[in-house]
């Protein structure tokens, strides 16, 4: 069934669909056109192939798609018959290709399950970190996550992962092990684990849904000053929440300033990003995002900021997307100082849909500014502080993470420094302070 696609501005996206538009439409090209596919669509893989197409060409943010001819690619894709699904999904690939986006881009059913696990902020398993312990060559417990059947079951760290299900995982992975022990929500699992101090045990547990944790946090001292240390790892469905619940606590804590950790955080969904940033920010812009035809809209702060204390945001090259929109705001704002390298550089907005194979696509649908207006795609922030670490540093925080956030972090010193200069302790007033509309993006940072 012929339909025409509705359009919808970037920042409606999220509302509509969360984290996912599952819209997936066909638009009316021509009545004389569509006649003479319809039949060929009919087929499943041609069908897929031509939503594909659909989607692309309703909401692609470039209307030149990178100067192809995309009604001449639209018939040289069905012209041709594709006896499997994965024929298909190879010739949408090829055809996405010439755009020349790398984020616009075709998932295969099992790819796109897994963007939507990394989304979700959520994951169906026993609710547990591995590692293979570098001395026992082992697989063993690093933590039980909260409120998981792990922790009720009361797996702890340190426990050796003997077997899972019957089958030994001497010599097995992590991604391996993991594989085993995650599965669908309800359905049993039994792990032979042994622990120190007692006989090896099987364990049966039953996996459940849960929430992974993107944020953590801790109060650290500096001489006589209490720091707040915020970690945020991905902007999940639930990054918001619990980046509220760390600065309540840390709140509580009576810390004096905060330095906020995006390191190697790839991004996420803008909505996160937007909620977040209105948690630090009392007034201001957050962020401009433009589409196609120029439609330009704007989220703000909304005066619900949970702390006016100062403020440290630490970032790398791997900082992007979700990341670089929320130091974009801090910056701008001067809310905070910026610490570390020059962020990645990707100012680009997805939409995500779900075909009805299972199947998905992601599409640029609008590029963002910085509330000063600035395009950092390709280029990045500039950090205030602009500090790099060296080959040796990155080794030595990377292979004992406990030196993460202390003295020997030389970027995290440095954002320690730079807060003993007050400016950084209140938002800058601005003279709009109208409420946004409430509309979100989704901006996905693959």
């Amino acid at each position: 069934m012929n339909q025409s696609a509705k359009r919808y501005s970037p920042l409606q996206v999220a509302l509509i669909g969360g984290a996912l538009a599952t819209t997936a439409t066909l638009s009316v090209i021509g009545s004389a056109w569509c006649r003479s596919v319809q039949a060929a669509l009919q087929d499943s893989p041609k069908a897929i192939v031509d939503q594909v197409w659909q989607l692309v060409d309703h909401e692609y943010v470039d209307s030149t798609f990178n100067k192809q001819d995309w009604q001449a690619t639209r018939q040289s894709l069905l012209s041709k018959n594709y006896s499997s699904s994965e024929e298909a999904y190879s010739a949408i690939r090829e055809a996405l290709k010439k755009l020349g986006d790398p984020y616009t881009r075709f998932m295969d059913p099992k790819q796109f399950q897994s963007l939507t696990n990394t989304t979700s902020g959520e994951v169906s398993g026993i609710g547990i970190r591995m590692e293979l312990n570098q001395k026992t060559n082992v697989l063993t417990v690093v933590e039980a996550i909260e409120n998981s059947p792990a922790l009720k079951a009361g797996i702890k760290p340190g426990d050796q992962i003997l077997a899972v299900d019957g089958k030994s995982t001497s010599s097995m992975k992590v991604e391996e092990a993991s594989k085993l022990i995650k599965g669908k929500a309800g359905t049993p699992v039994t792990l032979k684990l042994r622990r120190l101090g007692s006989n090896d045990f099987d364990l049966k547990l039953t996996r459940a849904s849960i929430e992974v944790p993107t944020v953590t946090h801790s109060v650290k001292q500096d001489g006589n000053r209490r720091i707040g240390y915020i970690h945020l790892n991905e902007f999940s469905a639930h990054a918001a929440t619990q980046m509220r619940r760390a600065i309540a606590d840390l709140n509580g804590k009576q810390v004096n300033s905060f330095v906020l950790d995006l390191r190697g955080n790839p991004g996420g969904l803008l909505q996160s990003s937007i909620e977040i940033a209105q948690m630090w920010l009392e007034n201001g812009s957050i962020v401009r995002t433009v589409d196609r035809r120029g439609g330009s809209e704007e989220a703000k702060a909304n005066h619900t900021a949970l702390t006016k204390r100062p403020l440290a945001v630490l970032v790398d090259n791997n900082s992007a997307s979700a990341s670089e929109i929320l130091t974009g705001a801090l910056k701008d704002n001067q809310r905070a100082v910026v610490v570390g390298s020059q962020t990645f550089g990707k100012a680009l907005v997805q939409s995500v849909h779900q075909l009805p194979d299972g199947s998905g696509v992601a599409i640029t649908i609008a590029h963002y500014f910085t509330p000063k207006g600035t395009d950092i795609n390709h280029k990045g922030i500039t950090p205030d502080v602009k500090i790099d670490l060296t080959a040796a540093q990155q080794r030595q925080l990377a292979t004992n993470p406990n030196l993460v956030a202390t003295q020997n972090d030389p970027q995290y010193a440095r954002a320690l420094a730079a807060l003993s200069n007050n400016r950084y302790a209140q938002p800058i007033p601005n003279k709009t302070s109208e409420r946004p509309s409430g509309d979100r993006a989704a901006d996905l940072k693959y």
